[in-house]
């Protein structure tokens, strides 16, 4: 056997004292360091290599761990940057807690001047709320991804100034193609559509093909016209495009008279964040990660663990 793959036995016994002060005792790699006479890079090295060959062996008791693991199979499922995935807990709303962590990621990401995108949707809106004093005071500047002024004014005017705030001014859906495309040419339309694909963010939801989705109850959609947008293979929208299960766009005649980015524009931008959660989203999750339509996911455990299943059923 090589050096990596077996101990001596003077070799095992030290690195087991190393392990035991540092995950038992607490002391740092320096304080390990002193009262064995090794330099704290030696003790780095010694607690890698014992968790390389399994000497030593990490266990997180915490509601959270399931998460992780969870986490690490969805990412490497879709070849994901990075995916967050939140306990489950049936005493709050998923809704609300999945704004939450929307919120804390960007805190976490967002630089001062950064530009960040959003569709619409309550997630997206809620999760700007939370954002709010955030966005002011790291001078972050929002710009909408696709029309439909009224949509957004709650969630993304929420203690801005004007100036860092650029809506689309436009609605989001019309009544034929040939007045998408006007619009779409209009020179005010045309510069903040082209700001939007500059962003060095963006945030989406992900909708379902359900007679619940949020683009019937606003009135975008009918109930008949997602009945026809099922038997042609839609399974889920991104920013009102539908895509199929292998999450590749649809030739609808309805995505003619949106105005907006499409999902070609949307994927050019670095990072897109996803926020969906709920059984009837999982389809819709699992085919828009297919086709790679965004990087970045931030779902529940319920959802990931139904996604899995369904990807290895």
């Amino acid at each position: 056997m090589t050096e990596d793959q077996t101990f001596e036995p003077q070799e095992e016994e030290l690195m087991s004292r190393v392990a035991w002060y540092y995950y038992h005792d607490g002391m740092t790699q320096s304080e390990i360091g002193t009262r064995l006479n090794l330099s704290r890079i030696k003790v780095s090295r010694m607690l890698e290599r014992g968790r390389r060959m399994g000497l030593i062996h990490i266990h997180i008791n915490s509601s959270y761990g399931g998460c992780f693991e969870l986490e690490n199979r969805l990412q490497q499922l879709y070849g994901l940057t990075e995916v967050r995935v939140i306990p489950a807990n049936s005493q709050e709303n998923s809704g609300d807690r999945l704004s939450e962590a929307a919120s804390q990621y960007f805190m976490g990401k967002l630089k001062k001047s950064d530009l960040l995108a959003v569709g619409w949707g309550a997630m997206v809106m809620g999760a700007l709320q939370r954002l709010a004093q955030t966005l002011s005071h790291r001078d972050i500047s929002l710009v909408s991804l696709t029309g439909g002024v009224a949509a957004y004014i709650e969630g993304i005017a929420s203690g801005r100034t004007s100036q860092n705030v650029h809506l689309i001014p436009a609605p989001l859906l019309v009544s034929n193609p040939d007045l998408a495309a006007s619009l779409r040419n209009e020179r005010h339309v045309m510069d903040v559509m082209s700001m939007a694909k500059t962003a060095n963010y963006a945030l989406v939801g992900v909708g379902s093909v359900a007679n619940q989705a949020t683009l019937i109850t606003s009135g975008y959609a009918t109930g008949s016209q997602f009945e026809a947008f099922r038997r042609q293979g839609a399974v889920g929208d991104i920013i009102a495009v539908f895509y199929d299960e292998n999450g590749q766009v649809l030739d609808l005649p309805f995505h003619n008279t949106l105005v907006g980015l499409d999902l070609e524009a949307l994927r050019n931008i670095p990072q897109v964040v996803a926020a969906a959660c709920g059984q009837d989203k999982v389809d819709a999750i699992r085919a828009a990660a297919k086709g790679k339509h965004f990087n970045v996911l931030i779902t529940d455990e319920p959802t990931a663990q139904a996604i899995i299943k369904g990807e290895t059923s």
